[in-house]
């Protein structure tokens, strides 16, 4: 009996002829570990609150990734190779549940839960089970644009919202709506770069990193917390996800992509980017989102403008190879470099943006220039990669 069981373990934790046990059993004491009071508050004593929350996000997440491995084999949630598609093997699409479950857990663990912070939590598990639901069995295009807006309203009521324009009901319902387009449109832009293997993770982690930076400058530990524990969970799947000559053991799936890019959405809506100088305010979260803004920019106008798509249904149906990311693997000719590329590109607009809160008028718009440029070096690369 006993070795039949010690059999069955072992196949849980087998994977294409390599074994996960030892990582994450390691990861897993790990979380156990800080789950004692008095570990917890040796942290807190030392001021250490954003380790905690890192190191927990992190444990959590690469705990949980081998599980959701097996778990997506053994209840077929699995990503199939097709012509869409540019994977050659099956792989499991569960890796999001333990983003997921590394992010809320060391959240939860914090102790500190404000309303806004609440409603983040909520609305983004909700578009969570969504993509859940999307993986197991395709969703139409306009459930899951209804369900973002949902959860983007539930995000709105809870506290965060743009305030660009003026109080009044003009001015609120201006602020509601921009806030609506901003959260929908980077949860989509996100989704769409899960493309290639490590892209959105790391995106994730570097996009987080940098809004991380700024609030903890700001004195927004509320919201640098959130993102640490983004980096963390990040971290603690990306090994899986990206592997440099194997291709990756699962992937994050429609539900941890869509959760990921929704709340990195709302952190930048909650965020307070700069007192008194509105050019800042306003770009900063910009230029940390500049790739996934300046993606969905392009795709929409070249599908319209070639006849691609048709209407808002089309659009949200599409899926073509004609994102950055394709483009830049068929100019570079190959996905690691095209990856490497466009983590590079973020972090240069990471820096300007970093840059920008300590500039002036005029050197805040040289530093927008420069963005601008390495933007249009960048359009020139990856035009060379267009399909003729």
């Amino acid at each position: 009996m006993k070795t039949l069981e010690t059999h069955a373990v072992l196949d849980l934790c087998r994977v294409n002829g390599r074994w996960l046990t030892w990582p994450g059993l390691g990861a897993l004491l790990g979380v156990l570990a800080f789950l004692t009071p008095w570990v917890r508050d040796l942290f807190l004593v030392q001021g250490l609150r954003w380790l905690y929350i890192l190191l927990v996000s992190f444990l959590g997440a690469a705990a949980l990734t081998p599980v959701m491995v097996q778990l997506g084999y053994y209840w077929g949630v699995i990503d199939r190779p097709s012509e869409r598609k540019i994977h050659l093997q099956p792989t499991p699409r569960l890796g999001g549940v333990a983003v997921y479950a590394g992010f809320v857990g060391s959240v939860l663990l914090n102790s500190i839960l404000p309303e806004w912070t609440a409603a983040i939590l909520v609305s983004g598990t909700v578009l969570l089970f969504v993509g859940l639901l999307d993986d197991l069995r395709e969703l139409p295009a306009g459930t899951k644009l209804a369900a973002q807006f949902v959860a983007a309203a539930v995000a709105i009521a809870g506290g965060n919202a743009l305030t660009l324009f003026p109080q009044g009901p003009l001015g609120d319902a201006a602020n509601v709506a921009l806030t609506l387009l901003w959260i929908v449109g980077i949860t989509n832009a996100f989704n769409f770069f899960d493309g290639m293997d490590g892209l959105a993770a790391g995106l994730a982690v570097l996009m987080a990193g940098f809004m991380g930076m700024v609030a903890f400058e700001t004195d927004q530990p509320g919201l640098g917390w959130l993102a640490i524990a983004i980096i963390g969970a990040g971290l603690g799947f990306f090994p899986y996800n990206f592997r440099m000559k194997k291709p990756a053991v699962i992937f994050l799936g429609d539900g941890g992509s869509t959760f990921l890019g929704f709340t990195l959405a709302c952190l930048a809506v909650k965020g307070n980017w700069a007192d008194n100088n509105p050019i800042v305010s306003f770009s900063n979260p910009l230029l940390i989102f500049g790739v996934l803004i300046y993606d969905m920019i392009h795709i929409t106008v070249e599908r319209v403008a070639t006849g691609k798509v048709k209407s808002v249904r089309e659009w949200l149906e599409y899926a073509g190879k004609d994102h950055l990311h394709h483009r830049l693997e068929r100019a570079l000719g190959s996905r690691k470099a095209s990856v490497a590329m466009i983590f590079a590109l973020t972090v240069c607009l990471g820096l300007a943006a970093l840059a920008l809160r300590y500039s002036g008028t005029i050197e805040a718009v040289i530093l927008l220039t420069q963005a601008c440029l390495i933007v249009i070096m960048i359009t020139i690369l990856e035009l060379s990669g267009r399909r003729s």
